[in-house]
């Protein structure tokens, strides 16, 4: 499940799972569980058993006994079961200025200086120690986004290194192209692309590499520049020949019916996933429709709809608005126009929840859509409100309290 999460384990459980029964290794703060490998292991279960509950590190990468492959780390990785919380992580925790380069995921080069300068630390002070206690936050990781709070959406990815772990698209070159050549399965793409990455390059990774490189890039201004006029013009026209309180009750309308159709775009086919046909063209649909955005959720021009894509959507809702209220051109217009002006809302307050600072209500909004981001991509599909979350059951949870883990010097 999206929302399932890996614990943040005190080392001394880890340690004590060193038997045939129960067999636990580590890799920096990575911590799997390999019994079911051990009779497979091809030097036999009891050369992985004399490390049982320790870091494996050194000997996987050992060219002297045997430098394994890639193929015996993504072994290794399907066996991800959580994080160990050693006496030096949380040790550093407790000191660092920034302690989600340390924990709950494996240290980046910051915060593995900060583990190293806490162990250094830890030897000189050792003779000083008493047998206080020391406190650390228990951070959980949601499994399928390999993440645990909003700060971590803008954690910047190393590309060249994410690249060759997972193997999936290069953030240097262009994107589109990588994923239509890519002959990626359905699965491995959907577990790809909803694990968000962070674009260090510049202000938007590449997408097409060419002339259309800027039809895909929208600052968040253009939209009310552009459809706000419409909306207002269109308004008018109706207002020709609705009086005010039909056309304040037509445009409302329309304005409601924008926030079911919010969601239901939002679920039913940005969020289609598991359901659309396992081949490359609608994978590559699904990427420039929204995948994109859940792989980069943070590039700034890439969070509202280029104005060619909506009108591409936007004309299938002036043919059914007209359909509807076949009887009066002018009502379907005013209808139409109320649920462009929803729209001009969602898209500034989509681009608003991701990027400023905002009142308390919004505050609270922007909490519950970046959860959707970092925690559980399968709920939680409403932006300017939740109402329709609670309706239909897919409204998000607040996320878990962390624990606290105490140990003892």
């Amino acid at each position: 499940m999206p929302g399932r999460t890996l614990p943040t384990l005190p080392s001394a459980q880890v340690e004590s799972h060193n038997t045939d029964k129960s067999c636990y290794v580590t890799v920096g703060t990575k911590v799997y569980d390999i019994t079911d490998f051990l009779e497979d292991h091809p030097g036999g279960g009891d050369l992985i058993l004399q490390y049982g509950g320790k870091d494996v590190k050194e000997a996987m990468e050992d060219p002297i006994s045997h430098a394994h492959s890639e193929a015996a780390w993504e072994v290794l990785d399907d066996c991800l079961i959580g994080f160990v919380a050693t006496e030096k992580v949380l040790e550093a925790v407790k000191k660092s200025s920034d302690p989600f380069a340390v924990l709950p995921m494996e240290p980046d080069g910051h915060g593995m200086e900060e583990l190293d300068h806490a162990a250094m630390e830890d030897v000189k002070a050792r003779d000083d120690v008493t047998a206080n206690g020391v406190e650390a936050k228990d951070k959980s990781v949601y499994e399928t986004t390999g993440m645990s709070s909003a700060e971590d959406l803008n954690r910047e990815t190393d590309a060249s290194q994410d690249f060759r772990k997972h193997k999936f698209l290069d953030l240097n070159r262009p994107l589109l192209m990588q994923v239509w050549f890519g002959g990626f399965s359905k699965e491995f793409y959907l577990q790809q692309v909803h694990r968000p990455r962070h674009y260090k390059g510049g202000s938007s990774a590449p997408l097409f590499g060419n002339f259309l490189e800027p039809l895909s890039k929208t600052p968040w201004w253009v939209i009310p520049l552009i459809w706000l006029p419409c909306v207002a013009f269109g308004t008018f026209l109706a207002s020709q020949h609705l009086d005010p309180l039909a056309l304040v009750a037509y445009w409302i309308a329309g304005l409601c019916i924008w926030t079911i159709v919010e969601y239901g775009l939002h679920r039913c086919i940005f969020h289609v996933d598991h359901y659309m046909p396992d081949n490359r063209a609608c994978i590559t649909l699904h990427f420039l429709l929204h995948g994109i955005h859940h792989y980069l959720p943070m590039d700034r021009l890439r969070l509202v709809m280029p104005p060619t894509l909506l009108l591409a959507l936007a004309m299938p809702f002036w043919q059914l608005a007209h359909t509807v209220f076949f009887y009066n051109w002018y009502a379907a217009t005013a209808v139409f126009c109320g649920g462009i002006f929803g729209y001009v809302c969602y898209d500034l307050t989509h681009y608003f929840l991701h990027h400023k600072n905002l009142p308390s209500y919004y505050r609270e909004l922007k909490k519950y859509h970046l959860q959707h981001h970092f925690m559980d991509y399968e709920n939680g599909f409403g932006v300017t409100s939740r109402f329709w979350d609670r309706v239909f059951g897919t409204e998000l949870p607040p996320p878990p309290t962390p624990n606290v883990l105490k140990t003892t010097t």
